[in-house]
């Protein structure tokens, strides 16, 4: 019986180790991405049995047309706003509650858990619920609105506000699994760095912060920003639930843009090509806050 080099043995070994994760990789990945790419230089419509290469038309009416263009610049608008939003009200939180355990162990594990509420219910079920919130006269935002003396708002139809109304439940969902990982992150934090902070002078809480836990949490930071980004981006549930990217268009995004060309007129080739932008636009984003947010990360 002929027996192979270690060197070898060892290599088939690997191969046979690695080999199902990396052909169930290859198979639902990356071939994906690959028929993805090519259909979007096609026409093709689904259950059309042939289709033709149009080369960028797709791209050329995604980045010409003012429907294109609107959900691509409502995209990167929520964007805008739910990340920082959403990354600092998690931090404060989390900061806040991690004091408040010092004292109040009870009361901080209750909040932590009101917090967290939204990320742990059903986001179509809670947007039936904040749609009946943002009801134009039976709501109860517009209700507390003229109790105070304020004017009631079509936060749903109103071409003007209605992203930013989008962004803010959005910023509602997100902060209490950011607020999580922030809590994790301070866990973490030697408490020998805050005696040795005090004792150099960094007695305050601000100055503690600043010197001791805003570095110590940047590959928290960094973390979080990825994953709120990502989240941020393929904002789908919301848009299909409340506004169907109306009134006007005025709340379309990249997703449900995808989602309302691919599955409502079949348009494959076309939604395909959203994809590959949607997927281009992705990654550019998380390139850039590695390379930015990552220089200032301090790893332990």
């Amino acid at each position: 019986m002929t027996r192979f080099p270690r060197s070898v043995r060892e290599g088939l070994t690997d191969a046979w180790l690695v080999g199902p994760a990396t052909l169930a990789l290859l198979t639902f990945i990356f071939l994906p991405v690959v028929i993805v790419a090519v259909l979007s230089f096609t026409d093709y419509q689904f259950g059309a049995r042939s289709f033709g290469w149009i080369g960028l038309e797709n791209y050329e009416k995604l980045f010409g047309s003012t429907l294109g263009r609107r959900a691509l610049s409502n995209t990167l608008l929520y964007v805008a706003i739910v990340i920082p939003a959403s990354v600092g009200l998690g931090l404060v939180v989390a900061a806040g509650l991690h004091r408040l355990a010092d004292w109040a162990p009870a009361l901080s594990n209750v909040l932590r858990a009101v917090y967290f509420l939204p990320v742990a219910a059903t986001l179509v079920a809670m947007s039936v619920a904040w749609q009946m919130m943002l009801h134009p006269t039976l709501g109860v935002v517009n209700q507390t609105l003229v109790a105070l003396g304020g004017q009631p708002q079509n936060w749903l139809s109103d071409r003007g506000i209605v992203l930013y109304t989008l962004a803010a439940i959005g910023i509602w969902q997100t902060v209490g699994y950011n607020m999580v990982l922030f809590l994790a992150g301070l866990a973490a934090i030697p408490a020998d760095l805050y005696d040795a902070a005090e004792v150099d002078g960094a007695g305050g809480n601000w100055s503690r912060f600043w010197t001791v836990t805003w570095p110590m949490l940047g590959p928290t930071t960094l973390f979080v920003l990825v994953i709120t980004a990502t989240n941020a981006f393929r904002v789908f549930e919301t848009v299909a639930t409340l506004t169907k990217g109306g009134p006007a268009f005025a709340s379309d995004t990249l997703v449900y843009a995808l989602y309302r060309e691919g599955f409502v007129y079949f348009k494959a080739g076309y939604a395909s090509a959203i994809t590959m932008v949607f997927f281009a636009v992705l990654l550019a984003l998380t390139l850039i806050q590695f390379r930015i947010v990552e220089r200032r990360v301090h790893y332990r």
